[in-house]
């Protein structure tokens, strides 16, 4: 299953044309649980800085390995790969997102599936759109931003402190 959106309309004369968004969502995991087509838009959109076309495929573990070890030499699935073609207008990418391991992290820190996926949709297009966590600057540059678009989008800080069971428990004693 697949789904296209195209750009938002023009804007009045005087104001700032609003980037355009071409997405295409691609099921090729199984999507118990996950959030509809509109949402991944909503989520993409709202990091959107330029015109794209982006591909955002939701894999399972075998394919995220893959991708993962073909691309970046690392032999297991992670959470998103973010993949951007050469320089264009608009800009061309695509996005993995790993769902058996999205599903993992979010249980493990004590987060709602979908708020997992925006903030992992959200990273996904600000690397598509050139911005990177390798160095200290970049990365507080970077999480600055998902916090701030997560935050316009309804959800939690996706950095904040996620308390252990022990943590809780020694919390819920306190």
């Amino acid at each position: 299953m697949s789904s296209t959106t195209s750009a938002t309309p023009a804007e009045p004369a005087g104001r700032a044309r609003r980037a355009r968004l071409r997405l295409d969502v691609q099921y090729a995991a199984p999507a118990t649980g996950v959030p509809p087509v509109q949402s991944f838009r909503r989520w993409a959109r709202a990091a959107l800085l330029c015109d794209a076309q982006v591909t955002l495929r939701l894999v399972g573990e075998r394919e995220g390995r893959t991708l993962n070890r073909d691309f970046r030499g690392r032999d297991y699935a992670t959470n998103v790969l973010t993949f951007a073609y050469a320089d264009s207008v608009p800009l061309c990418g695509d996005i993995a997102l790993c769902l058996p391991v999205v599903a993992r992290e979010a249980r493990r820190q004590g987060k709602t599936l979908e708020a997992h996926l925006a903030h992992l949709t959200v990273h996904g297009m600000l690397h598509l759109q050139g911005f990177d966590h390798e160095t200290g600057a970049d990365a507080e540059l970077m999480e600055g931003l998902e916090t701030e678009i997560v935050a316009k989008l309804g959800y939690a800080d996706p950095y904040g402190a996620v308390p252990t069971k022990g943590a809780r428990r020694r919390a819920a004693a306190g």
